[in-house]
């Protein structure tokens, strides 16, 4: 149960991070949304280093509430860019987030291996849009 925890604090961490380095490109408003996503995902995380031994059902309750805000913010990139190419992955990917985050938050079978398969599932997908606009990045330089 702590090493779950642990990985949960470490991929909200990470999504702070990503999140934080995203700051400097960003303007206006955009800027404080990330900010602020920045810091949501960096409370989420104290909270999952400093009480490890919480329950799943705490931890899912935690997990649900960092799917909810990074698959909202999602939807609204991909939204306000719908011009780029393919604007429409981080749509998906966004909504599969929220999808995720009401799935977290009721109960529904074995925590342990869900919460797993979330953590793991929004680390990969938050992967994937890295790498996409890291070629988005490289095809506008170009």
């Amino acid at each position: 149960m702590h090493a779950i925890a642990i990985l949960l604090g470490l991929t909200c961490a990470g999504a702070a991070l990503f999140e934080a380095l995203e700051v400097p490109a960003a303007h206006g408003w955009w800027r404080l949304a990330r900010i602020a996503l920045a810091i949501a995902f960096a409370i989420v995380s104290v909270l999952c280093f400093v009480h490890p031994g919480n329950s799943f059902k705490a931890l899912s309750t935690i997990f649900a509430f960092y799917l909810l805000l990074r698959g909202l913010f999602d939807v609204v990139v991909a939204l306000v860019g719908r011009g780029l190419p393919l604007w429409w992955l981080t749509l998906v990917i966004g909504f599969a987030q929220i999808l995720l985050a009401f799935w977290a938050a009721g109960d529904f079978g074995n925590k342990a291996f869900l919460l797993i398969v979330w953590v793991g599932a929004t680390a990969l997908a938050h992967g994937v849009l890295q790498i996409v606009r890291g070629f988005e990045l490289r095809s506008a330089a170009h």
